[in-house]
């Protein structure tokens, strides 16, 4: 994700968002991805904010790399014990089998469509067969920004999984939701679990 007016809320608003987000280390979907890795796997926070899921995850003992495009998400995750955390944009996924889990959750629905079938291949290829990958993005159609000017791509379900299963990643687990976010307006959203 490049889209400078999106990284600049990010980077504006990262003690906020920080706060909106806190409870995502209580999530249940986290909880189900963390008993799913081997003791010590590595795992990849793709698109980390400010690290609250990549901070479990160490907890739990794994190994865990987060990234993130916002310079100031990516210094408060890197503030957690046993986070490496870095920033880096969706395009520069790269490695053949390197996660036995890769967890991307309202990140990826930052970056256009056109290039999410590019993003979920490099994905498929980082995961080690059997690794599992968690998806989460605000359902719709169309693509805009929202009240505080970040770009938001939406998609429905039988988008996304379509486009899960042409990158090699098989679903297993749905679910879906309403939330606030941070510009205070209520979506709808859908996550995914698949596996590679």
């Amino acid at each position: 994700m490049s889209d400078r007016e999106t990284l600049a809320v990010y980077d504006a608003q990262a003690a906020d968002y920080a706060a909106l987000t806190e409870s995502e280390a209580r999530d249940k979907q986290l909880a189900a991805f963390i008993a799913d890795m081997p003791q010590a796997g590595h795992v990849l926070d793709l698109g980390c904010g400010p690290g609250h899921s990549a901070a479990e995850m160490a907890r739990h003992g794994l190994n865990v790399t987060a990234t993130d495009a916002s310079a100031e998400m990516v210094s408060l995750a890197a503030a957690h014990p046993g986070v490496t955390a870095h920033q880096a944009t969706f395009d520069e996924i790269a490695g053949h089998a390197l996660y036995d889990g890769i967890w991307a959750n309202f990140s990826l629905l930052h970056a256009p469509r056109d290039a999410m079938p590019r993003h979920l291949a490099a994905i498929a290829r980082a995961l080690k067969p059997g690794g599992r990958f968690h998806i989460g993005v605000k359902t719709g159609t169309g693509s805009r920004r929202d009240a505080l000017g970040r770009l938001y791509t939406y998609y429905t379900e039988d988008e996304l999984t379509a486009l899960l299963a042409d990158a090699g990643l098989s679903v297993f687990a749905t679910n879906r939701g309403t939330s606030k976010g941070l510009d205070g307006a209520m979506a709808g959203w859908i996550t995914l679990a698949a596996r590679a």
